[in-house]
């Protein structure tokens, strides 16, 4: 399968899906998930505020029967949680017919991520439901940005891991590969993306769309500097059969034509109808991002 046949994201035919909380860079709407249940999309997101604002301030599960016109069904907030800032989310509903949301979360004062996930019956009880660390990270390093699939009982997980040995470059970033029989205790298997030396992803390769698990491709963010931290683009990878991904010699497939260039968390959800919808978050003009969505196939 060659970029010219794989279903990509479509910036020229994309239509806003959650505009930016404020005009400006820092603020964001985007790092989504999306999981279709049923017939309908469901949808999780963060809200951003620059720096001096707060950071990543909520988390949003949303829910749209034509996967573009969302209600917002539940919102949860990182006080609640002792974080600083949240980033991607996961939402889903289990096999046994709850629900659960996996949480990117910030220890304050540090450059520390851990995973959390919540879980409850319904999507309206998110807030209140049961809370599990799923993945903790540590001293060496932080963890966010899950990205999951379940297929025949297996649990498959990619998260990204951030160094934190060398101050003052907490930004680099890996992707690891895990696996759990129920979504909670997770075994890492190894690490299944790393950043090239002189390349376009030499700073950071973070997975955040799995395409196909077998064979398996993915589309992952990448930048070549640590001031393009946030500001990262879309390339492809595949796996080599060995547990690692490569990525493709082609380079980013997609990145926006505004401000910092930021196409970046996308996620994809099969139809139906067999076309995959994409949903990512992609720079404006004046340096904030948009959540949007388009479709492809």
């Amino acid at each position: 399968m060659t970029i010219a046949t794989l279903p990509l994201p479509d910036l020229d035919r994309a239509e806003v899906v959650v505009p930016a909380p404020a005009p400006g860079p820092g603020n964001w709407a985007g790092a989504a998930s999306a999981v279709l249940v049923d017939g309908d999309v469901w949808l999780a997101y963060r809200v951003r505020r620059p720096i001096a604002e707060g950071r990543g301030v909520s988390t949003v599960v949303a829910r749209s029967a034509d996967g573009v016109r969302f209600e917002t069904v539940t919102e949860v907030w990182r006080d609640d949680f002792g974080a600083e800032s949240f980033e991607r989310p996961v939402v889903l509903r289990r096999p046994d017919g709850g629900w659960r949301l996996y949480l990117s979360c910030a220890t304050p004062g540090s450059k520390h991520w851990w995973i959390e996930a919540l879980d409850a019956d319904t999507p309206e009880g998110l807030p209140d439901g049961t809370r599990t660390v799923v993945v903790a990270g540590d001293d060496e390093v932080a963890v966010k940005d899950p990205v999951i699939v379940v297929e025949d009982g297996q649990w498959h997980l990619w998260t990204t891991e951030h160094p934190l040995t060398e101050v003052g470059h907490e930004d680099r970033m890996r992707t690891a590969y895990s696996t759990s029989a129920d979504g909670l205790a997770w075994t890492r298997r190894g690490t299944a993306l790393l950043p090239r030396e002189g390349a376009w992803d030499a700073r950071g390769a973070r997975v955040t769309a799995v395409l196909d698990l077998s064979p398996l491709i993915v589309l992952y963010d990448g930048r070549a500097r640590a001031e393009d931290n946030w500001h990262e683009v879309t390339g492809l990878a595949r796996g080599n059969g060995t547990g690692l991904l490569v990525a493709d010699p082609a380079g980013p497939v997609a990145r926006s034509p505004h401000s910092d260039g930021a196409l970046r968390y996308a996620t994809a959800v099969r139809l139906d109808d067999g076309r995959t919808r994409f949903y990512f978050e992609v720079a404006r003009p004046d340096g904030a991002h948009d959540l949007v969505t388009s479709v492809s196939g």
